[in-house]
Parts: structure tokens; sequence; C-alpha cells
């Protein structure tokens, strides 16, 4: 069964109805003031309302929100035109959020008493325990959008602003909208310069330009609108608006003061034409750099700038080619297939909506390879591929190594680095001194360029771009300087006073360089207005001293710097006004139960009234508890109750008197469909029912209506529609879909969905819900606490929808508001058959429940909460655990101990009794209550046994006897250091150390261990630095020998010892010095070969990092290799200052493996291997090679195999590889099982991940952003790599890949941008990799683990070793015999052979030997190694002719002499004509006869 339910309820205010002239009477709803709801922000999860006067048309739009099916309730169901108050959370799954501001009185408080806005949300009411058992499911709550939040802060903006007095009263001018300081206007439109003000009596207006009186009346083309300042300069006569740039400033005026605008420059936008300009193709070579300039027209504003073909097709980038900031294209450098295409840039101007653009750039590139071989493209070493020099990288942009920006505080620091060279440079930045802002920094543009947002003070610095490919690095330092325009500390606020009273304007303001601030009062210097005894300048400050009415004014601060100004006005307003009630007298206000609910009180008064709140006339103020009273007299109800109904009453006083207003609040029963309709699977024609009986309050009238697929049901001659059911008569197939019965009064309402399922009539009924997909069970709901007891109480829920598969268990989880609020704990499992079970609880515990529904494939979201139940209280039963005592200075001791939660403390005022005393001296214990969990007891002795005890106590009693813990006092420093101190030289990198224990009383403490602290004084090699750094080696317990290891051979050390205890390092013993024996060097380094022909192989290398000794030389060690075949080992010795040497190739075909070991007396040390590289003929990677079929590995899963041959990558070759047949391997928990087509193994192993070909971590998609399911398809040099996510799109990720020898890469790609491509992988390498989101590094793949395959691995075995091959030989050898003897009796008989002369037929253009129509079969210099065979599948391919025995053999007319020797001239291959006319001829050539039969 599918079924969709969701709840409304009324919001914070619930329904405001305004009383008739008879009282307390809401059959007659009006609309509630404007000065209640004015300023009211609602925030929802489909939008943001900003109110207006019209309040009733919008509330009663927005009223019915809901998510999923909900939503589109509401654009088809409207409310009564009851419904008179704010939007307000209606479901389960909407979370609307208020904020009220009402006119005047929140605002005034805000300014003298600093009021916070404070949020409140409204909940769905709770159920209320009903019998009838329903099946509701939860809508999933989802959470609000990001850009939702934006519009909160926005709002909280809007409700900030200046103080607001009511209109009636008198007042200065306040600007309430003006346009912004850069004000850009199209041209083609009419000029609009907004300013409104508002004030009493209205305010008049008048505009400056350029500082001087703009006289409006004397241009016909400008006019002011109607009460207001707005100018409207009017172009349809004529006119060029150029005419009226210039800087704009507003004034409104009445006899209170006068409030100025900003400086408005006005600019009108600009989109010039693209100068003319012939451009002469750009010839460049290939690989080198290419910067194409854009130099756009300079527009007002300045154009988006992008680049595309003539034929509107957009040009590709990425690392190689991408667009800079200042809108040129720059190519790191350029490739054959640059040319295929040709440039032209394009800007688009915003205002105007056209796009510009310039005359395409045509390349011309000069390359040694002019063949496009798309193939190339993807070639690991592409460059080299096509005869590209390698190159260093270099910057195009910026120039040099250095320079500087400049950036404003709060705007977006962007640094770019484009760098050339070969292959393309990779870009990283860096900060000087510190770390990139992780939170701020976002990088662009393939890495080559650096945006910050939203800058401070601490961006400054210098920062650094890193451009670096394998050839070389190079770095440009910027240094970036942080500037500010002026910007807030504290603004000033409209003062409102009464008479007498005083008060102070505070304009304060910061900025680089630091803002001067100038004063105006009413657009007039404060210097040259009058004088006011009652007024003091400070500074940044105005202060007013016994304030009276004429002291009213508009005071305008202005702080500037070179980078910008603000602006503020703020009246100074003196009124002596009794409290005001601002909202209807006796508003009924009815919520639905178990809602957090507010009651306004808006108010105004001068002096400041203080407001108190009552209920039903008793004499206390509520405050606490239920009730919370806000700074701007709303009071807050948090869980509406039925005893919470009643009238309200909210007084608000000062010294000029009192005033009152009440409001009375009814609370209802929520709206609940208990009997909701079902799935239903029916024939044609038949006669289906779908029930919906819902419960409601009888106060209000309840509705209910039916959907149909989210649609208004259309209630036709087939249908009957009464208060509990639906009937359809003669179903028919376009009655099937969803149907949603909505039950709704004026304050909540209530959905339940079911879906109807038609069948034709031969159809055989089948189960619709078979089909559906299985999901999480939807939460249970409507939770009910009843038989209370002490320590029990029964718990009954109503099941949520199981979504096709059956719940299986539901887990209650409890809350308690004392010690953890919010955090929520597991109390119980019981079995998905039951909804009710009796909880066994703990004393003087404020319980609240909520229940989670689990199936086979998840868990529920919790349900709501359930109402809260406090049990009685009880002495503890338990005492705290894990008692400690430890001293952290060497005279005291610290008692810890972890404090017993709500539901071990039974009672009120949890407390602690520590008892203390000294072991074994049978003196009366120390004893201090304590309420946290930790005491300090002072004036130990040093590290002193104690015993410890802790009872826990409440305000019902004491705990039960606890258990002594042994603890220490604090340790002090060891006072001696180990004697006899001897080494002993073990090897060259080890030694042995023995020593005398000190004294147990020395140590003061407890002992750690010995340490020993060396360090290498020198080389016994000459001019050779080394590090002087300490190090240590431990040895944990009370030991007298030990071993130092990984020491530098042949040097000279210097050993210390010391006794370690908790507080730390005791004296040092005497100084040990010995010298380390000479021992083998570490590897050379920087080993590489390069082959610049055919004919010889360059290796050079440098001097070992570590010599270790005195060098004699080097070892090279090296053979040749051609697929299984290896060669001869030859070694070289070279002395120790010889660091090349050339190997003259003897045989071009195979490779070489060189091994390099540096010696010393003692030995040669480690060596270091390198191939030579792949001869050209090798084939190259596609972007899709055949490869294996990838290996899935578990999540948890550990992969290995016995035959990495079998699984290594394809065969490189050129012609078409033979792959074996490999099963995809499928790896469990623990087993893996590898098929080949040679074997077949079955380990089971627990070990980590071992290398594959190709792997695959397998994982199912996880509800949270994540990264699963990476796929790695590896090859010798390179490895394609997939994986699954569930981020949107256009996300940036970072492919992290390690060798063995722990050098890290990482790649960025885009999302969509699968398979990735790493490449300069080396063969035969182990590597692990992760994927992880650019944004955030937390969100990470599992770490795989592969290998590349060995270069030129052929999986094939030996054809020579192969039982067919062998016994074919045999039998053409036996078929030639045979053939020989019949040839030695014809000749016996006199026969002859004649040779052919050579025939008139001509050879093929493309055969080379045109000359003698003869060819060679055989190359001497390309000869493969002796006994080698070329594999047959052309993995290695031999430099031979591509002609054949077989080709010429068919009616050639070779001989063979006397002794057997071929002596006939092979021609050239004929057709089938000539072959079947020279039959005779046939017959008696041997060699025809071979390669017939054959």
């Amino acid at each position: 069964m599918r079924r969709l339910a969701a709840r409304g309820a009324a919001g914070d205010a619930g329904e405001v109805v305004a009383p008739a002239a008879d009282g307390w009477d809401s059959a007659q709803a009006r609309s509630p003031s404007p000065w209640r709801l004015i300023g009211l922000c609602a925030i929802w999860d489909t939008g943001v309302f900003l109110p207006s006067a019209a309040w009733n048309g919008v509330s009663s739009g927005v009223e019915r929100r809901r998510l999923n099916e909900a939503k589109k309730v509401s654009r088809r169901m409207p409310l009564s035109p009851r419904i008179s108050h704010p939007p307000r959370k209606q479901s389960l799954e909407s979370s609307y959020i208020f904020y009220t501001l009402s006119q005047g009185g929140w605002e005034m408080l805000s300014s003298v008493q600093e009021i916070q806005l404070k949020r409140f949300e409204v909940t769905r009411p709770r159920g209320l325990g009903n019998k009838e058992r329903g099946r509701v499911p939860r809508m999933a709550r989802q959470p609000a959008p990001p850009w939702v939040h934006a519009a909160f802060l926005f709002c909280l903006l809007g409700l900030g602003g200046a103080i607001e007095i009511p209109m009636d009263l008198t007042q200065p001018p306040t600007i309430t909208k003006q346009s912004v300081k850069d004000h850009i206007v199209d041209p083609r439109d009419n000029i609009l310069i907004e300013c409104e003000a508002k004030g009493n009596p209205a305010p008049s207006f008048h505009w400056t330009r350029n500082s001087r009186f703009f006289n409006i009346a004397k241009d016909p083309r400008v006019s002011m609108r109607r009460r207001s300042g707005t100018l409207v300069i009017d172009f349809r006569s004529g006119g060029r608006p150029e005419e009226y740039e210039g800087e704009y400033q507003c004034f409104a005026r009445n006899k209170f003061g006068t409030a100025l605008s900003n400086r408005i420059r006005l600019q009108v936008s600009k989109s010039p034409l693209w100068p003319k300009e012939n451009l002469d193709p750009v010839v460049v070579q290939e690989g080198a750099p290419l910067t194409l300039q854009c130099n756009p027209p300079p527009g007002l504003p300045s154009p988006v700038i992008f680049w595309m073909s003539s034929s509107m097709e957009p040009i590709a980038q990425d690392k190689r080619v991408s667009q800079g900031h200042n809108g040129d294209l720059y190519f790191s450098n350029v490739m054959l297939q640059d040319m295929q295409t040709d440039y032209s840039c394009n800007a688009r101007f915003h205002f105007t909506h056209t796009i510009q653009q310039k005359n395409p750039f045509t390349l011309k590139v000069l390359t040694n390879h002019p063949y496009n071989d798309s193939s190339l493209r993807n070639h690991p070493d592409m460059y080299s591929a096509r005869g590209v020099a390698e190159r260093t990288p270099s910057f195009m942009y910026p120039q040099g190594t250095a320079s500087s920006q400049m950036v404003l505080r709060g705007m977006d620091l962007l640094l770019e680095c484009i760098a050339s060279g070969v292959p393309t440079p990779d870009i990283a930045w860096y900060k000087k001194g510190g770390d990139l802002p992780s939170d701020k920094a976002k990088f662009e543009n393939f890495n080559k360029a650096l945006r910050i947002t939203n800058v401070s003070e601490e961006d400054s610095g210098e920062y650094f771009c890193l451009a670096s490919n394998k050839m070389g690095s190079i770095r440009h330092t910027i240094s970036v300087r942080v500037k500010a325009a002026p910007y807030w500390l504290d603004e000033p606020k409209n003062l409102i006073l009464a008479p007498g009273e005083d008060g102070r304007l505070v304009c304060r303001a910061n900025g680089n360089p630091k803002p001067t601030v100038q004063w105006m009062v009413n657009g007039e210097p404060l210097q040259s207005a009058p004088p006011n005894p009652n007024r003091e300048v400070a500074g940044d400050t105005i202060i007013f001293r016994d304030t009276q009415i004429s002291s009213r004014a508009v005071y305008q601060c202005n702080t500037s710097n070179e980078h910008g100004y603000l602006l503020a006005n703020a009246f100074v307003s003196v009124l002596d006004v009794p409290p005001r009630m601002l909202s209807p007298r006796n508003q009924l206000i009815r919520v639905i139960l178990y809602n957090r609910t507010r009651l306004d009180c808006p108010f105004f008064g001068s002096p400041i009234p203080t407001l108190r709140w009552f209920k039903n006339g008793q004499g206390s103020n509520l405050d606490g508890g239920n009730y919370h009273v806000y700074e701007n007299g709303s009071l807050e109800i948090k869980m509406i109750r039925k005893e919470d109904q009643g009238i309200y009453t909210c007084v608000a006083t000062n010294i000029l008197g009192k005033a009152e207003n009440q409001v009375r609040l009814e609370v209802k029963d929520p709206t609940r469909i208990y009997r909701m309709p079902e799935d239903q699977v029916a024939k044609r024609g038949t006669t289906v029912q779908l029930e919906c009986r819902v419960k409601h309050d009888p106060s209000l009238k309840l509705t209910v209506s039916w959907l149909k697929d989210d649609e208004p049901l259309y209630i036709g001659n087939r249908m009957k529609r009464e208060d509990d059911s639906l009937t359809i008569f003669g179903v028919a197939e376009r009655d099937q879909g969803s149907y949603t019965c909505v039950a709704s009064t004026e304050l909540d309402q209530d959905l339940a969905k079911a879906y109807l399922t038609v069948l034709a009539d031969q159809a055989t009924p089948t189960n619709r819900l078979a089909a559906l997909p299985k999901g999480r069970p939807d939460r249970p709901r409507d939770l009910e606490l009843t038989d209370l007891a002490e320590r029990s109480v029964r718990l009954t829920w109503i099941p949520g929808d199981d979504n096709n598969s059956p719940i299986t268990d539901y887990v209650v989880q409890f809350e308690e508001d004392q010690f953890q609020p919010g955090v929520w704990h597991d109390h119980s499992k019981y079995p998905g058959s039951v909804n009710s079970a009796v909880l066994r609880l703990s004393p003087y515990v404020n319980y609240q429940f909520r229940v989670i529904a689990i199936n086979e494939v998840g868990s529920s979201h919790p349900s709501l909460p359930s109402e809260r139940y406090r049990t009685s209280g009880a002495p503890p039963e338990s005492n705290p655990g894990d008692v400690k005592g430890e001293g952290t200075r060497k005279n005291n001791m610290e008692i810890t101990w972890t404090p017993m939660n709500a539901t071990s403390a039974f009672g009120p005022n949890l407390r602690y009794i520590v008892k203390w005393r000294r072991r074994e001296t049978r003196e009366a214990w120390n004893n201090v209550t304590v309420w946290g969990s930790r005491y300090v007891v002072g004036q130990t002795p040093v590290y002193v046994p104690y015993e410890i005890r802790v009872q826990a106590e409440n305000d019902f009693g004491k705990g039960p006897e606890p258990e002594s813990v042994i603890g220490y006092s604090g340790e002090d420093y060891p006072r001696a250091a180990p004697t006899e101190v001897k080494v002993r030289v073990m090897n060259s990198t080890a030694i042995s150390l023995q020593w005398n224990r000190v004294y147990s009383d020395t140590v003061q403490g407890q002992l750690r261990e010995y340490r020993a602290y060396y360090w290498r004084e020198s080389s016994l090699l000459k001019n050779l630095w080394v590090s002087q750094k300490r190090q240590q080696a431990s040895f944990p317990g009370d030991r007298l020998r030990g071993v130092v290891s990984r020491l530098f051979p042949y040097s000279n050390y210097k050993l210390e010892m010391v006794v370690v205890n908790g507080r730390g390092d005791g004296p040092r013993s005497e100084t040990k010095e010995f010298t380390t024996p000479e021992g083998v060097p570490s590897a050379p380094r920087r080993f590489r070969v390069r082959q610049p022909n055919l004919e010889t192989i360059n290796l050079e290398w440098d001097h070992p990092e570590h010599p270790n000794g005195i060098m004699l030389g080097y070892t090279l060690k090296y053979v040749a290799f051609n697929g299984t075949k290896v060669g001869k080992q030859i070694v070289e010795n070279f002395s120790p200052n010889q660091t090349k040497f050339t190997v003259q190739r003897t045989d071009p075909v195979s490779r070489y493996r060189f091994t390099l070991s540096a010696r010393t007396q003692v030995g040669s040390g480690e060596a270091v291997t390198e191939e030579s590289p792949a001869p050209p003929n090798e084939a190259t990677p596609t972007a899709a090679p055949p490869t294996l079929p990838p290996t899935t590995v578990g999540a948890t899963g550990a992969v290995s195999s016995t035959d990495a041959t079998a699984i290594a990558a394809t065969t490189e070759a050129t012609t078409a590889p033979i792959i074996p047949t490999v099963a995809p391997t499928t790896i469990a928990t623990t087993t893996v099982a590898t098929t080949t087509a040679t074997a077949a193994t079955t380990t089971t192993t627990e070990s980590p991940p071992t290398t594959t070909s190709g792997t695959k971590i397998h994982e199912s998609a996880p509800d949270e952003q994540s990264i699963w399911n990476v796929t790695v398809l590896p090859n010798s040099k390179w490895a394609n790599i997939t994986w699954k996510h569930n981020f949107g799109p256009g996300t940036d990720f970072v492919v992290e890949y390690i060798d063995s020898n722990h050098t890290k890469k990482t790649v960025p790609v885009k999302a969509q941008t699968q398979p990735i491509q790493l490449t300069d992988l080396y063969p035969g390498m182990t590597y692990t990799l992760r994927v992880y989101s650019r944004d955030n590094e937390g969100i990470s793949s599992t770490v795989i683990t592969f290998m590349t395959s060995t270069a030129y691995t052929n999986n094939q075995a030996d054809i020579a070793t192969q039982g067919w091959f062998i016994g074919l030989m045999c039998a053409i050898a036996l078929l030639v015999l045979i053939l020989l003897i019949v040839c030695f009796i014809k000749r016996s008989r006199g026969g002859k052979y004649p040779v052919r002369e050579k025939k008139d037929v001509p050879l093929g253009p493309e055969d080379p030997k045109e000359e003698d129509g003869s060819f060679d079969y055989s190359d001497e210099d390309n000869k493969p190694l002796q006994g080698s065979q070329t594999s047959l599948d052309g993995t290695i391919k031999q430099q031979e002719s591509d002609d054949s025995l077989v080709d010429y053999g068919e009616g050639g007319e070779g001989q063979f002499n006397e002794d057997g020797s071929f002596i006939g001239q092979y021609t050239v291959k004929k057709d089938k004509d000539e072959t079947e006319g020279n039959e005779s001829s046939e017959a008696t050539s041997p060699v025809n006869a071979i390669y017939s039969l054959a």
C-alpha cells in the first residue's frame, strides 16, 4: 500500500480575528490593523514573503504551502476568506520562520535596549492519543536551500532599520528609498533617479547636480513624481542621455529638519563597436606558446568576454588552452589540432544585450609531424610522439618573477598565473607564512586562477604560484595589499528622547586608510550651524544633555577615505507621549494544540514604557517556564496546552501614564485523518470506494476535498463524494492514478494519498505493489503517553507507511532537558509488529520520546517528539565511574571522574562527596562536596599514593558507599642520570647501549623510560655537510640496555642519556662519543636513460646522497630483453668521478634494463634500475584501450591474486592484441576468486587490498554527498579512472595518487569529465589512489591500490614450447624430405628444371626493388636476438619487409641446384588466371608444392 499524509498547523500567532462591536465576537472576521503586521518577514522552504497593506490576499495565497504533493494543494485549494493571519507552518515538512516587527514600539526598544531579533519556529501538533490507529506516513522534511538563508539575512537587514515613530506624531524626514551610488542606465530607456522619504509634515524635495542646485522647472524633459522626490528624465521627444551624466543628491525637508540621500553618480551604459581590422594568419611552431589578444572596446559596464569560432562553436578550454581574466586566449603550447578551427573574441554587453564579435584569428601551425593522428592526443607522451621538444615552464602572465596587487576589503581577490611549457605545466598556489584560507579560497580556470572571496585584512601578504612540469619549475610572487573603503562599526541610529533626557549619536567607521568623519545638521556642516548649548561634539560622537523640544533636527554623518564614503542620516526627536497601544483591542487568537505561539503587544511611548503580561487578571507577571517575554514586549508560549487557554493582558507604563490591551487565546484540537484511503487494484467497470475519515476540533469548520494526480478532482456523474469517502462507479482506465484526500480547517490541514490501478477485463489481476520500489519506512506519528507511573510509562504510536518493505523493528529514543538538552539517546528496541510498549524510566528525568521505524532498506526519520513526562525523584543508586587521582603539579593531586547522566542522577542538585587520605597511614578521611567533575588537592608530597572515594548525592539522599581507588600525587623531575653508560658499535648503522639503573627515590615519580639523545657531529668524509639535529631513542620501563639503529655510517656521533618520568626529563649523563664504521652507499640519484637514436643509449646519474664511506666507483649491469627472451648480462665498472656512459646498441629491436649501484670497500649499495625507452613502433594507448574486465571489490573486501601476469594490462602492440579470456573477479569481504586462461585459483585472505590490473570499489549510493564505485583500468604507463557521486553539476573533484616512492600527484577534474586518464605512470609500479571533492577534502572515496603492468609483458606462452607447433614443424620437415626424394628420382630420370627468365610483368610501384624485380626478405641489421622468435600476438614487431614467400611462391619458377639449394628468382605475385595457366610449372616446383599444402 502506498500512502502519503501531511499535517498543517496554525502559525505562531494563530488565527487573528478582530473583535466586533459587542466584544469577544469572532463571527465576522476582519483584517488586522496594519500596525500589527507591518514589517513582518516570513521565510519558508519555497520563497520569501514581504507583506504589504493588502494582507488578506497574500496570506490566502501562502496559507497552504506544502512540500511534495502538499505544495500543489495550495495552488488549487484556497482557504476561506476568514483567514487573516500571517503565513505559517502548515505541515510536517515545511519550516516557516517568522520575524515580526510592530511599527513604533519594537523598533524604538531596539535602539535603546539593543533588541536582538528572535527566531521562532512553529512545530506540528502532536497526537492526542486516540485509540483508533491509522497508519499515516511522514513526508520527508527537507532542509531549506541556501538561498532561503540568504533571504533570511536580507529580512533581518530590512527589519533592523531606523527607529519608527507612528506617523500621526510629528517627526523629521527619513529617506526610505534611493538609487544606488553608481547608477548606470540604459540609453534606450527613460532615466529614473529614485528618492523617497517620509515625515510629518510630509517632506518636500529638491536636488543638486554636481554640487549645484538643479532647477527642474527649467528643463522640460525632467519631472518629479508626485509625493516623491524621484526624478524622471523623458527622452521620448528627443535628447541625448549623455548630457545628464553627473553626480546627483536629493534633499528631503520639513520644518523639523532635512535628510540627504547618497551622492548618486549617474552614468549612461556604453557598448561601442569593435574597430575594423584585418588579421593576418598567425604562424607558430608546434609546441611554442601563443597569446591571442582580445582587446575589447571599453564599455560601461565592462563586457563579458568569451571565445568562439566563426561558426559560433565555443572554443574548448583545458589546462593547455584557456582564457585569461583580461580576455586573452592563452596557449601554453600549440598543437597541430589547434589549426582545425579559427578563433574569434566575443564581447557581451549587459545593458544593451548585444554581442560584438571580433574578426577571427586563423592559425597556421608549423610541425615536424604533418599528420594529425588523433590517437596521439591522449598519448602519455604526446609531445615526444609528435617530435615536439620539451621545455621548462615560463610565465605568459604575469611577466617576471614578482608583481603586486591591491584589493578592497569585502571584494574578491583574483590572482592569475598562466604558464607555457612542454608538457603543459601544472599550477599550484601557496601563501608565504601560512595556509590559503580554505573557507574562502577557490581555484578557477584549471588552477590558473586563485579567487579569495570577501577579502579581509588577514588575507594580505605574499602569494606565489608554482608552475611545474617534468622539465622543471618556476614561481611568481604576488604581493597583495588589502585596503578598505569605509565600513560601519557603529552606524548612527534615530534618537527619540523625552524632554530633559540625555542621549548620544555615535558614528564610528573603519577603513584603510583611516576614514575621516564629518558631521552635518540638516544638510549643512555642523560648524556653520547655530550653536546649541545642549549639544557637544566629541569626534565621532555627539552628546545631548537636558534635551528640549527645540533640539529636533536631522544629523548626517559622512565618513570617507580615498576608496569611498558612507553617509547616514539620524534624527533627534524630542517627544512627550504617554503609552499607547498600536494593535487592535480585544483580539481573538486561535491556535492548534502543542504549537508554539507568540502574542504581540506593539506599543509606543516616550519615555520608553515598561511592559508586563498577566493572565486571567492574576497579579503575577508571566515570564519563565513555558513563557518567555521578548524585549519588544511579545509573549511567547513555547508549547500550547489546554490550560493555556484564557485572556492575556499586556500593560505598558511610563511616568506619563499607562495603557493596556487584551488578547483572548483559544486552543483547538488538530485535524487528523485516522482512516486513510488504501492503494487498490480494480478491474474496469467495477466500483471502488476510497475512505477518508477525519477527526477535527468541532468548533472549526471542516472541509474535505479530493485531488487526482495533484490536480483538483472533478466530481462527475460516476463519482460520489461523501464526508468520509469517495466512491467511483464503473471504473475506467482514465481513472487510474493517485488520489489525495485533503482535510482542512481554518487553522490546519491533513493529507492522505492512495493509488488506484485499473486492469483491463482480459488482464489477470496482479499485485501492483510487487512492482513498486522498496523504500525506507515513513516515520511513526501521534505518539501518546498513558499508564503514567513513578518508574514506567506506556508509549503508543501509529506506524507510518512501510513503503513496500515490512517494518522489522522500532527504536525508542529519549531526550531530557537538564543535562543534555536536544541530545537523543536510544532507550529500547521492539519488534515491528507492535505499536505500544511499557518503558522503564529513571527517577527525576523530564522525558520526551520519539520512535524510529526500521525495515530492510533502512531507518525512517524520527517521529515528532511526544509530550514531556517528569518522574519523581529518589536517592542515587550508583556512583560516578572512572575515578582517577593524578598530579598536575609536583605538590597537588587532581581527582577526576565521569559525571553521572540524567538517568542516573535520580534527583535535583546532583553533587559529589569526594574523600581522600594517604594510603596505609589510617589517617582520617578528608572530604569536600563538589558540583563539577574534578577536585584538586593541594600541598601534597611528591608522588605519594592516596585512597580516593567519590560518592553521589542529591536532594533525596546519598548513593551507596563507594569503593576506594588508588591515586598518586604529582611528580617532580628526576634527580639523577644513568651512570656507567657504555657504547658498543654493532655495525655501520647501529650501536648497543648499556647503563646502570638509577635509585628509585631519585626518580620522584613513575619511571616511564630511559632515553638516549644523540646527534651526528660530523662525517669522516671531508667537506660533507651534515645535520646536527638532535634525535632520541626511547627504552620504556626499567631496562639496562638497548639498541640505537638507523645511524649514518662513517660518521662521528655524540650521545647523552636521561631518565624520564611523567613530569619530564632528568639531568643528562656524561656525553659519550663514538664513530660508525664505513658502510655501503645509498643509491645514485637521478639515474636517467635517454636514447637519441637507434644506435646509442646515453646514461647519466648523480652521486649518491649518502656516500657512507670512501667511494670506490660505480657498477653498471645491463641486459637486453625481447619479450620473454633475455640476453646475456654485461657488467661495467666506473671510477667514482664518472657520471656518464654511452651504450652502443647491437640490437635495435630489443630493449635494455640497466641496474646501477655505487660501491665502497664494504660493498655495493642500493641499486637503481631503469629501462631504455620503448621503440618507436610500440602501440600508442588510446582513450578506451582493450583491457581486462575490472575487478569488483566490496566496500570492506580485500583483493588478492596469484597470477600478476595473467591480470596485467593490455599488451601494447601495433597488431591487434590477443586478449586472454579473463572472467571478472568478484571479491567479497574476505574471499577472492581469480579466473584466467591458464589457471583458476581461489584464495581466502584478510589482508589489505593488493594490486590488480583493474580495480573497482563497489559501494551502495549513500544519502549524503559522497563519492563511491571508483574504477581503475591501468596499462603500463597510464590508467583510466571513473567513479560515481551525488554532487551537483559542475562540481570540481581532485584525483590524488601516490606511487611506491611516496610521490604524491593530484589531477583536478570536473564532475562531467569522465573517464579521467592518468598519464606519466611507471610500468610495474604500485599506486594508491583516492578521489575527493575539491571544495571539501573531507568528502573522499575509499583509498584503493592498483599496479601498472610491466612493459612488454606477454601473457601468451612461448610458442616454441607448444606441442602443436612442434608437431607442425615435424610434419613440414617430413613433407620437404618426401619432396626432395621425389625430385631426386625425377632428376635421376633426366628431368630438367628450366630457370625462368625475368618476366615482363612490371613490379608494383610500391615495390622498392624495381631494378631487378626481386626483394630481400631478411635484414641483417634488424635481426632479433639469437635464438629469439617473434611472438604470435605481434607484441614485438620485427623490422622486416611485409612480403613473404607465400605471396611469391605461387607460379614462381624458382629452382634448386644439384645440392638442394634454392637458385630460382622470386617474382612478383600473379593473378589467378596466370596461376592457373602454369599448373605444369607449379607441379614441378617444390617450393610451390610446399606452400600449396600449407
